[in-house]
C-alpha cells in the first residue's frame, strides 16, 4: 500500500522543523509540491531547503506542479474554496498515481501546522478514500505560535478563551464572548475597522523568515503604520503572509 505523510514544517524557519518531522522526512521516497507562481517561489525553495537539510538517510525525488489558480475576490467564498480543493485533489491524485509505487512513502509539506487554515488534510483524506492510501499527519509549529513567541505574549488572558478567525469573518464584527482574537488570511486588513476602539494589536509578517516584520501597540496608534508597512512589503516581495492578535483592554 502507498502511504502519504502530511508534515507540518513550521512557519518559515527550517529550525522550526520538529524532531518528529525530521524523522518522518528521512522516510520519504517522493515529495509532492504545488508551486504558486514566481512571487511565492521563496516558499517552495524553503521546502526544498528543508528536504536538503533533513533528508540525509535515503534518496528521494521531488515532484512539482503548478497550483490551480484561485479567484481572489469570489462572490461565494466557500464555493470558491471547494472548487480550488477539488482541482488540487485532481492534481495530487494524478501526481501520486504516476510517481509513487506500492510500498513507497510520499509526503506533502504543510506550511506551519496542517491543522490550522490549511487544506492538506482534507485533500489527502479525499484522495486516500478513492485510492486506498494510508496517510498520517505530523504536527508543526504554526504562525500563531511564532507570533506569540516573537511578541512574548500569551494568546489568551487568564481563564479566558481565544478565537482564531479570518479577516473576512472579522470584518463582519468582533466575535462574541472573547476578548482575544487571532486573525489569519486577512487580505482586507479588517483590523482597521476597530482602530477607534481600545484594543491592543500584535502583528507579524513573514514570521520565521529573514524578512520578518513585527509591530505592536494600541491599535489606534499603530493601525496606519501597519497599513503602510504591510503595503510596502507586499509591493517589495510580491506577496505577504501575516497574522495578528487583537485584545480588548
Amino acid at each position: 500500500m502507498k502511504k502519504i505523510l502530511i508534515i507540518g514544517i513550521g512557519a518559515g524557519d527550517p529550525d522550526f522543523v520538529t524532531l518528529q518531522a525530521a524523522k518522518a522526512l528521512n522516510t520519504v521516497d517522493v515529495f509532492f509540491m504545488m508551486e504558486k507562481g514566481s512571487s511565492k517561489d521563496a516558499m517552495v525553495e524553503l521546502r526544498r531547503e528543508i528536504c536538503r537539510r533533513y533528508c540525509r538517510d535515503k534518496a528521494y525525488r521531488v515532484i512539482e506542479e503548478q497550483s490551480p489558480p484561485r479567484d481572489t475576490r469570489p462572490a461565494d467564498y466557500n464555493a470558491c474554496v471547494e472548487d480550488l480543493n477539488r482541482a488540487k485533489q485532481e492534481r495530487f491524485e494524478r501526481m501520486i498515481a504516476d510517481n509513487l509505487a506500492d510500498g513507497q512513502i510520499g509526503a506533502v509539506l504543510a506550511w506551519g501546522d496542517p491543522s490550522i487554515y490549511d487544506s492538506s488534510i482534507r485533500n489527502i483524506e479525499a484522495i486516500a478514500t478513492r485510492q486506498g492510501l494510508e496517510y498520517e499527519v505530523i504536527p508543526g509549529i504554526s504562525a500563531v505560535q511564532v507570533l506569540a513567541a516573537r511578541h512574548r505574549i500569551t494568546l489568551n488572558t487568564v481563564g479566558q478563551p481565544v478565537e482564531i478567525t479570518t479577516g473576512r469573518r472579522l470584518s463582519e464584527g468582533w466575535p462574541a464572548g472573547v476578548d482575544s482574537v487571532v486573525v489569519m488570511l486577512d487580505g482586507i486588513e479588517a483590523y482597521r475597522r476597530f482602530a477607534d476602539q481600545d484594543i491592543d494589536i500584535y502583528w507579524g509578517a513573514y514570521l520565521g523568515t529573514e524578512n520578518e516584520i513585527l509591530i505592536a501597540g494600541r491599535l489606534k496608534d499603530v493601525s496606519d503604520e501597519i497599513h503602510r508597512v504591510r503595503t510596502a512589503a507586499r509591493e517589495r516581495h510580491g506577496w505577504i503572509m501575516d497574522t495578528y492578535l487583537m485584545r480588548r483592554r
